[in-house]
């Protein structure tokens, strides 16, 4: 819970900074948003292999700040869920050490993070009613949820257990999107677009495991 309060004490201060750069000098415009989309997501475990996509769902607050006509510095806080499955070898707490086998177990993770992005967002010129855009920058997840169901030769042998003392807290990602922006009025937007968040910090606290997890998002979001 600590660990909850600070980022989102560190979040609130970022945007507070940015809020005063926004009113400074330049005099540059802020939209906030609303979004709640889908997730597709993914695993990519090193002892072992993905097994298709599995969906989850993100919702929260999006936020972008322009420094330029066609540029902004885009951040947000949502809760995103990244689920994904995948079969593995051994994998603890599930196989007994004492056991020379190799057993291929089907688990499939379902995490919930707080994700603060951090991208810069590059906007075309409206072009018809449509506004184009592509973004990049980083994620960072910080977990506040994990359970996991597992099986067996397909019997199910384990069924939402917490995984939470087994799962990093902070993950990293890579985000990719493009999309296009279209208005309402003269003060609302409505955005629509697709994300691909590549993770690349180990989800796993298992010293011996290294399991990665990747989502692409169906964005949608209003603006105002």
């Amino acid at each position: 819970m600590k660990k909850i309060l600070f980022t989102l004490l560190l979040f609130c201060f970022t945007g507070s900074a940015f809020a005063q750069w926004q009113n400074g000098p330049l005099g540059n415009d802020f939209k906030l948003g609303l979004t709640a989309h889908p997730t597709f997501g993914w695993l990519k475990p090193e002892g072992g292999k993905a097994d298709g996509t599995s969906i989850g769902f993100s919702y929260g607050l999006l936020g972008d700040f322009n420094f330029a006509e066609n540029y902004s510095f885009s951040t947000g806080l949502t809760i995103t869920t990244i689920n994904g499955k995948s079969t593995e070898i051994n994998p603890a707490p599930y196989h007994d050490v004492n056991d020379p086998a190799k057993l291929a177990y089907g688990l499939k993770y379902k995490l919930q993070y707080i994700e603060i992005p951090l991208t810069i967002k590059l906007r075309t010129s409206k072009v018809g009613e449509l506004v184009w855009y592509g973004q990049f920058g980083l994620s960072n997840d910080f977990n506040i949820g994990a359970k996991q169901d597992v099986s067996l030769s397909g019997r199910k042998i384990v069924e939402d257990r917490n995984i939470k003392d087994l799962t990093n807290f902070y993950r990293a990602g890579l985000i990719l999107g493009a999309g296009g922006e279209f208005d309402l009025d003269t003060h609302t937007s409505v955005s629509v677009g697709l994300t691909f968040n590549n993770g690349f910090t180990d989800i796993s606290d298992d010293k011996n495991r290294n399991v990665r997890n990747h989502y692409v998002g169906l964005n949608l979001a209003v603006f105002f």
